[in-house]
């Protein structure tokens, strides 16, 4: 699962790359690239360091480092950012910039190399949920088994690694039992797993590059519009807009503007969350079987049943799965439930409003795709609008009444049935009444064409 995730990422982080190529920073050969790693450690820090040291190897960078200081966050994140300093093509650096906590830790052990600032701490690496509480068992198990492959990989002590992330490890001289590892810079150098500069250039002296260029990376476009498209706040505008899009296409007759913004506002929202590392191809695809589930439920099975419930429980399981994460805890299955919630909600009120403003609409009335007339069981279908001003109108019928046929009423042609007999072509009618299409009349006499005043009331044509 993790494997499709990552693969999933790492394509749509291509087109991110390609897209924002234009506005990448100036950098020469030799030169050495600076990624701030700074605030809190989410899912959208991991592209953006993997753009970065995709680029450091490409433009020929001498070395790649990463300007730590954060309390820490996601652990999912920074284990997707260790891999990227793994397979790096290029020397990569840990400053250690005041402090790298928690998941900073992680990142730095990742490194060729830690260098500390005077002052500065790491460590304290203990996973913990939203509410500030220990994570369960198995997520600290990953994170300390984390921590000691890292250290075992660069030649440091795991047994320090681990006591960053487990309290029950204790080292003498370092910490007791009951408490976390975490190390000043004179411990760390103390210990070996770091060294000592006083700021950037004295980094740039210890790793063998004195005087170098200095560029510093920057979030580009592409990267700010996908931390926002998969924001908490705008990721359930885009699932209502996707879902109404997709049930308007389903109502007309042929594909158009709604299926076109449905299908969009979809693939916005998996696309930013495959960047981000929180959905995966696997999501995608259980989102996906559930959709053909419904189509087969409304197109090829009648009624509501089992085709139905399994396509609405594929959307949700999809969709709920997109919003955790390679290691989610309470406070990501908390805001998957807010998300998939307020989707939910969007939609029914929606719904509900256009159901309550569309009918009214005289430009979809008059285009066919809704009906202004009642097609209750009781009143039944009417295909055409009611003509009440014809009602008492005196005209000629111009066919033989059989008793339908067509009158001349004034200069309009319309097509009558006689209230009883038959009425022969010429013989003056009056419309008696008027029921959608069906214009009844009767036959009238020549003395009933008389006004009052004595005047023909009608001079039939």
């Amino acid at each position: 699962m993790n494997e499709l995730r990552r693969w999933g990422a790492a394509g749509l982080l291509t087109v991110v790359v390609a897209a924002s190529g234009a506005v990448r920073p100036p950098q020469e050969a030799g030169s050495v690239l600076r990624v701030p790693v700074t605030g809190v450690i989410e899912l959208g820090l991991a592209p953006f360091v993997e753009r970065s040291l995709a680029e450091a190897a490409e433009t020929g960078a001498a070395a790649v480092v990463l300007d730590i200081d954060t309390p820490g966050g996601r652990v999912d994140a920074a284990e997707r950012i260790a891999d990227a300093i793994q397979d790096a093509k290029v020397p990569v650096y840990a400053f250690v910039n005041r402090r790298a906590f928690s998941a900073g830790a992680l990142i730095a052990l990742a490194t060729d190399g830690i260098y500390m600032r005077p002052g500065s701490v790491i460590g304290a690496a203990t996973p913990v949920d939203g509410s500030g509480q220990k994570a369960p068992e198995k997520i600290v198990s990953a994170m300390r088994s984390e921590m000691r492959a890292l250290a075992e990989a660069h030649g440091l002590d795991p047994l320090v690694a681990e006591a960053m992330v487990d309290e029950d490890i204790a080292i003498e001289g370092l910490v007791e039992e009951g408490k976390l590892l975490t190390l000043t810079t004179e411990e760390a150098v103390r210990i070996g797993y770091a060294q000592e500069v006083e700021d950037l250039a004295g980094l740039l002296t210890a790793i063998g590059h004195p005087g170098a260029t200095v560029v510093t990376a920057r979030i580009n476009w592409a990267e700010r519009v996908v931390r926002f498209l998969s924001h908490p706040v705008v990721a359930p505008f885009l699932l209502s807009l996707g879902f109404l899009g997709l049930v308007a296409e389903i109502k007309t007759p042929s594909f158009g503007l709604a299926g076109t913004a449905g299908i969009i506002s979809l693939a916005l929202f998996f696309g930013s969350h495959l960047i981000v590392g929180l959905a995966g191809l696997e999501d995608l695809i259980i989102f996906g079987v559930g959709l053909v589930l419904l189509a087969v439920e409304a197109v090829v099975v009648p009624g509501f049943g089992l085709f139905g419930i399994l396509g609405i429980l594929g959307v949700l399981a999809g969709l709920f799965m997109s919003l955790l994460g390679g290691l989610p805890t309470s406070q990501d299955f908390a805001r998957a439930g807010l998300v998939l919630t307020s989707t939910i909600l969007l939609v029914l009120v929606s719904l509900w409003a256009l159901l309550r403003t569309l009918p009214q609409s005289s430009r979809l009335s008059r285009s066919g795709i809704l009906l202004t007339e009642r097609t209750d069981r009781a009143i039944g279908y009417t295909s055409a609008p009611s003509r009440a001003d014809l009602v008492g109108r005196v005209g000629r019928a111009i066919t033989d009444l059989r008793p339908a046929g067509t009158a001349l009423i004034g200069d309009e042609r319309v097509d009558v049935v006689s209230e009883s007999e038959w009425i022969e072509e010429g013989t003056p009618v009056r419309v008696i009444h008027s029921e959608g299409y069906r214009h009844v009349v009767r036959a009238v006499v020549e003395a009933e064409l008389k006004s009052p005043d004595g005047e023909d009331e009608h001079s039939p044509a």
